[in-house]
């Protein structure tokens, strides 16, 4: 489209006139969308999303999801329903088709074991197993304690030592994973990124303070995710190199979750660290915080390369909320530090799109989402902070 500006030119008020119409038009055109309609931007990603409903396990309260596995052909959702007074006891549910879904019983022997909420599960051969927690003790410090799903499908609560996830060495407990050569869940200590091993998730042996996965004198680690592959463990995270006040994204590799080789990435100026991973045709593909925004690594046969950026940063801690991968294609769910956004790629992370959610979903105390994904379908969960929604989409057979 192009834009004449006419005006006599005899008057010095003419002239004025005219510069100062044209300089408008300038302006205006400067932020109204290209020709055609384009702006630049891809369009965002619509989806077909069905809600389904999950049963209060036993009896009435708030139903809260704070995890979603599926393998197998079997999916799973962990939480807790909490009652009136806000407390929770810990729950699962499972589906065979992710319309109908059955709670999972849930077995608990310990004082905080019966008020935790599951907040990350995991699953392989279609059996479960999860981490929870509750706050409590003298320090308010979270009581972490896992589970594994017995032959008859009961989750029943493993009895483990205080210090085995807390103690006065203890951060926090991050996420659990499950591959064909058992568990493991990554975490922090006052010793850096940590470990726990499981071959049946029966019961876990802590490894901290290994070489390489540990903080040296390379920097300040911090393991947030971890996923099986063909070789072994692949965890994600951070280093905060000495004398600097970001961190750089960070990749661990192990063959048996006690011995680990630690990778540094490419780092720049900015904040960088890969918070949440997941397998794309079998090549790992992270995606964390990078500077004011998102960003996506990739391992290719050559090494990790940075992929591409996506999102805004709004205010308040952002954070990867959900990552799941299906049909070569990559959603992930982030928050800005207001509300979660969801975005899709087609590429192996180069490429981001918009993806519209269901439901609001905004950031705060008891607020939440959640994500998993087979070759077919997505499931997402989204807590409000007063209800859980959980919902199912299709993707088309090939990208939009």
């Amino acid at each position: 489209m192009g834009v004449r500006c006419f005006a006599r030119t005899r008057r010095s008020a003419g002239r004025r006139f005219f510069l100062v119409v044209c300089g408008l038009l300038v302006v205006l055109l400067a932020g109204c969308p290209a020709a055609g309609g384009e702006s630049g931007e891809p369009d965002p990603v619509s989806l077909v999303w069905q809600r389904v409903q999950l049963p209060s396990p036993d009896g009435p309260g708030r139903i809260v999801v704070r995890d979603l596995a599926v393998c197998a052909g079997r999916w799973y959702a962990a939480g807790a329903v909490a009652d009136g007074a806000g407390v929770a006891r810990p729950a699962a549910w499972s589906s065979r088709d992710g319309a109908l879904w059955t709670p999972v019983r849930v077995v608990a022997d310990s004082y905080y074991g019966r008020r935790s909420v599951l907040f990350s599960i995991a699953c392989r051969d279609g059996r479960a197993a999860a981490v929870g927690g509750k706050v409590g003790g003298a320090h308010g410090n979270p009581r972490v304690s896992t589970w594994w799903q017995r032959g008859d499908g009961t989750l029943v609560e493993v009895a483990a030592s205080f210090e085995l996830y807390g103690g006065p060495k203890a951060v926090n407990v991050s996420r659990l994973a499950a591959g064909p050569a058992g568990w493991l869940i990554v975490g922090n200590r006052a010793s850096g990124a940590a470990a726990w091993v499981s071959p049946d998730a029966a019961e876990f042996t802590l490894i901290e303070g290994a070489p390489e996965l540990s903080t040296d004198e390379q920097g300040v680690t911090w393991a947030f995710d971890a996923v099986a592959g063909s070789s072994g463990w692949l965890a994600v995270g951070g280093l905060l190199v000495p004398g600097r006040i970001d961190r750089d994204p960070v990749a661990w590799t192990s063959a048996d979750g006690r011995g680990w080789r630690r990778t540094v990435l490419a780092g720049t100026e900015a904040y960088e660290e890969m918070q949440r991973v997941v397998l794309v045709d079998g090549a790992p593909v992270g995606v964390g915080l990078r500077g004011r925004g998102f960003g996506a690594w990739r391992q290719e046969p050559t090494g990790w390369t940075a992929a591409g950026g996506f999102g805004g940063v709004a205010g308040g801690v952002p954070s990867v909320g959900g990552l799941a991968a299906g049909a070569g294609r990559i959603v992930a769910v982030v928050s800005d530090g207001e509300r979660y956004g969801g975005w899709l790629s087609d590429d192996r992370g180069d490429r981001w799109r918009v993806v519209e959610l269901p439901v609001p979903a905004p950031v705060g105390a008891d607020r939440s989402v959640s994500l998993a994904a087979d070759d077919k379908r997505w499931l997402l969960a989204v807590d409000d902070g007063l209800a859980t929604s959980l919902w199912f989409a299709q993707f088309p057979a090939t990208p939009q």
